[in-house]
């Protein structure tokens, strides 16, 4: 099986929100194939090869996760943004589903490589004791790495609410893609905090994802993988997107066909993408 273009897993996407007669219609026009069989989306066998050399935000690696499903784990594993406190935990067969309590089977290559190994300082002082003897962001993110369940979680909170944990510390834990929203929201709601943890890729949700981010074509291709690797929240950016794509582009054959010309090159939103089309349509 050949990996479909970047461009084709984004146009592939929008044709999943209209019509299923409509879709197939286009598909003759544009030559776009990803999805006509059925299936969530025609991928290789690594289902996030579309965005493996892109610049993913860590939050689509949480959402992954939430699924609890070893074939995601290992997806997120190889990913460079995981960082060691989520590759801990997936290396522990911590659930990360709403609800769930029982582990998550570990895949191979996760068991083949191990493991991050425990931070020094942890050996020595413990959780709490790590994280208050931070002086810097390396040993900020090597004390945060051992955050891993969501008791540790409510033990970081209350610590923190005891007594302020140092800078590096609280920077290192609030960019953990899986750390709580109200200790997040404990840590500070400054705009430049926010806006940092915007740029560190902390996302506030799949429709503000497929809504704000840009480029269009990577947002898209993510959230094409989405609908293998993470289905529960990439029906969040359905559900924004499907009355714009409806709206603008609907069953119009012409407009598609600027579409698949368009995505490749285009810089903006997939909402400035999809209206662009139209209009130029």
């Amino acid at each position: 099986m050949r990996y479909y273009s970047m461009p084709e897993h984004a146009v592939g996407f929008l044709l999943g929100l209209i019509d299923d007669e409509d879709a197939a219609r286009v598909r003759q026009r544009t030559g776009i194939t990803v999805g006509a069989d059925g299936s969530p989306a025609a991928l290789p066998s690594a289902p996030d090869a579309a965005w493996r050399n892109t610049s993913v935000p860590s939050s689509v690696l949480l959402w992954v996760l939430e699924e609890d499903s070893p074939l995601g784990n290992a997806v997120v594993w190889r990913h460079l943004p995981a960082g060691d406190g989520l590759r801990r935990a997936i290396a522990r067969g911590v659930p990360f589903g709403p609800g769930r309590t029982e582990p998550v089977p570990v895949d191979s290559l996760v068991r083949h490589e191990g493991e991050p190994p425990v931070p020094a300082a942890y050996r020595q002082h413990g959780l709490v004791g790590a994280l208050r003897a931070v002086t810097t962001m390396a040993t900020g993110r090597a004390a945060a790495s051992m955050v891993v369940t969501p008791a540790d979680w409510r033990t970081v909170t209350e610590a923190d609410r005891e007594a302020p944990l140092p800078g590096y510390a609280r920077w290192a834990l609030s960019v953990r893609p899986d750390c709580p929203p109200a200790l997040r929201e404990q840590f500070g709601s400054h705009p430049k905090f926010t806006h940092r943890l915007r740029q560190a890729g902390v996302l506030a949700g799949p429709a503000r994802y497929a809504t704000e981010h840009g480029p269009a074509r990577t947002v898209l291709a993510v959230l094409s993988a989405g609908r293998t690797l993470f289905p529960k929240r990439v029906r969040e950016a359905e559900d924004a997107l499907r009355p714009l794509v409806r709206e603008h582009l609907g069953g119009r054959e012409d407009a598609w066909a600027v579409l698949a010309q368009l995505v490749g090159t285009y810089y903006g939103t997939v909402p400035e993408l999809v209206t662009t089309a139209g209009a130029i349509a």
